[in-house]
C-alpha cells in the first residue's frame, strides 16, 4: 500500500505529468482526433518540462548567491525552504501527506464544481508541500486515521480553490484575459503587492516602459538587462566573500570573478528558458482545459505555477526579486534588533515569489507598485515563519521551515485553531465552511463574477 501511495504521489507532484493528464482529459472530453489529442498532451508536458528545465538552471545559479551572501555578511539563522522542510517531514508524515494530497485534489474539483471557487489548482509540487504542512499540524493537534485524511483533504481542497480566487482580479489585469489563473501558495503576498500598487502607483509608468538613450537601447531586451544587473550583484558578493571561499565551495578552481560572471548570465538564461516554457504551456493548456471545465467543472479555470506571469512583465521579474530580497534583509535586521529567531533571506523564495509580487505590483501601480509591493512581500515572508515555527511541533526546531506566504498564513491559522479547539470542532468548522460556500452558490440571487 505504501509503495502504491508513493507511486501516485510522485505522479501527482510532478507538474508536467499532472497538467498533461488534465490536458488529455480535456481533449478526450472534447472528442478531439487521436493526432490532436496526442499532440496537445505531449506539447503540454513538453512545455512544463521546458519550464522546469529553466527553473533548474536558475536554481543552480541561485544556490551560490545565497551562500556568498551568508558568508560575506557573516549571518546565520533559519533558511526557509519548502523542499528541505518537506524532505525532513516525509519519514514521519509521508503516508498522511500522500493521502491528504490525493484526496485533496479530488476535494478541489468538488469545491470548484459546487461552489463559486471555480479554480482547479494544477501546481503539483505546491499541493504536495501544502498537504505536508496540513498533515504535520493536524497530527500535532491529535488527528489520526480517517478523520485526519478527511479533514486534511477538505482543508486542502478549500485552500486550492480560495487562493486562486482572491488573486484572479489581478491576474486578469496582468494577462488581459480570463483564461488562466494563478496556482501558487504565495498568494497572500501577491494580493498585498497588487493592493499596494493601487495605493501608491498612480501615474507611475510600467516597468516595461524604458525610455533609454539610443546607445543604451540594448537594455530594452530583458535578457541583457537581467544579465548585466545580476553580474553586478554576483561580482560584488564574490569579491565580498573572497577568492578562497568561492573557489573551495563553488567554482572548482575557476577564477572567482569569472565564475560570478558566468553564474549571472546562467541566471538570465534560466529566466529566458522559463519564459519560453510558459508560452508553450499557455498555447496548449488553455484550449485543452476548455473541455475539462465544460464537462466536469463548468466555468472552471486552470490555476498554474507563478512563472506563468513572468512573460507579461520581464523587467518587473528582476525588479521584484531585488526589492523582495532587500525587504528580506531589512526584515532580518529588525528580527536581530528584537532578538527573535533569525529568518535569513533565501534567494529561491525571494526570486520566484518576489518576482511574482513585482509583476502584480506593476500591473496595478507601475514601477512604484512593483518596487514597494515586492519589498512588502520580502518583509512579510521574513516575519510569517517566525509565527509559524511554534505550531509545527518537533519540525519547528529544524534549521529550515516553509517559505512562501500562504504556508505561513494557513499554518498560523490552522495551528492556533488547534490550540483553541478540539479536533472534532475543527472538523465541524471545515465542513461548515464548505457547506456555507455550497449554500451561497445555490441560494444567492445573482451570480458573482471573478472580480467580485
Amino acid at each position: 500500500m505504501d509503495s502504491i501511495l508513493f507511486f501516485l504521489l510522485d505522479i501527482l507532484k510532478v507538474p508536467s505529468i499532472l497538467v498533461g493528464l488534465i490536458a488529455l482529459t480535456g481533449l478526450l472530453l472534447q472528442k478531439k482526433s487521436l493526432p490532436d489529442t496526442i499532440k496537445g498532451t505531449v506539447k503540454t508536458i513538453l512545455g512544463f518540462l521546458v519550464l522546469s528545465g529553466g527553473a533548474t538552471v536558475l536554481l543552480s545559479s541561485l544556490t551560490p548567491l545565497g551562500g556568498m551572501f551568508e558568508h560575506a555578511f557573516n549571518v546565520q539563522g533559519i533558511i526557509p525552504n519548502n523542499e528541505a522542510v518537506v524532505s525532513m517531514a516525509m519519514e514521519k508524515f509521508g503516508t498522511a501527506t500522500a493521502l491528504i494530497m490525493a484526496f485533496g485534489m479530488v476535494a478541489n474539483i468538488i469545491v470548484a464544481r459546487f461552489t463559486r471557487l471555480k479554480f482547479v489548482f494544477l501546481t503539483g509540487h505546491h499541493t504536495f508541500f501544502m498537504a505536508c504542512m496540513v498533515a504535520v499540524i493536524l497530527v500535532v493537534a491529535g488527528f489520526e486515521g480517517v478523520q485526519l485524511v478527511f479533514t486534511g483533504a477538505l482543508t486542502l481542497g478549500l485552500i486550492m480553490g480560495f487562493f486562486p480566487t482572491i488573486a484572479h482580479r489581478y491576474m486578469k489585469k496582468i494577462t488581459g484575459s480570463d483564461d488562466v489563473a494563478l496556482g501558487h501558495f504565495g498568494t497572500i503576498a501577491y494580493v498585498l503587492s497588487g493592493a499596494i500598487g493601487q495605493l501608491v502607483g498612480k501615474g507611475s509608468k510600467s516597468t516595461e516602459e524604458m525610455n533609454l538613450p539610443k546607445n543604451l537601447s540594448f537594455l530594452r531586451d530583458s535578457s541583457i538587462s537581467i544579465s548585466l544587473t545580476m553580474m553586478v550583484i554576483y561580482v560584488f558578493l564574490a569579491l565580498a566573500s573572497g577568492n578562497e571561499y568561492v573557489s573551495q565551495n563553488y567554482s572548482n578552481g575557476q577564477h572567482y570573478v569569472v565564475y560570478a560572471i558566468i553564474q549571472a548570465i546562467t541566471f538570465a538564461a534560466g529566466v529566458f528558458v522559463i519564459l519560453q516554457g510558459v508560452r508553450l504551456v499557455l498555447a496548449e493548456i488553455v484550449p485543452a482545459f476548455t473541455g475539462f471545465s465544460e464537462k466536469l467543472v463548468p466555468d472552471a479555470k486552470p490555476a498554474l505555477d507563478c512563472p506563468i506571469v513572468f512573460p507579461y512583465a520581464p523587467n518587473a521579474v528582476l525588479i521584484g526579486f531585488l526589492a523582495s530580497f532587500a525587504g528580506g534583509v531589512v526584515g532580518l535586521a529588525v528580527l536581530g534588533q528584537l532578538n527573535w529567531v533569525l529568518i535569513l533571506p533565501g534567494v529561491v523564495p525571494h526570486f520566484f515569489c518576489g518576482a511574482t509580487a513585482g509583476v502584480f505590483g506593476n500591473a496595478t501601480g507601475g514601477r512604484r507598485g512593483a518596487i514597494i509591493g515586492a519589498f512588502a512581500h520580502g518583509i512579510l515572508i521574513t516575519f510569517l515563519p517566525v509565527f509559524l515555527l511554534p505550531v509545527l511541533g518537533s519540525l519547528g526546531f529544524a534549521n529550515t521551515t516553509f517559505s512562501d506566504a500562504d504556508f505561513g498564513g494557513v499554518g498560523i491559522v490552522l495551528g492556533y485553531m488547534a490550540q483553541v479547539f478540539n479536533k472534532d470542532i475543527i472538523t465541524a468548522i471545515i465542513v461548515g465552511l464548505f457547506a456555507l460556500l455550497v449554500a451561497y452558490n445555490y441560494l444567492a440571487k445573482k451570480p458573482v463574477n471573478n472580480a467580485e
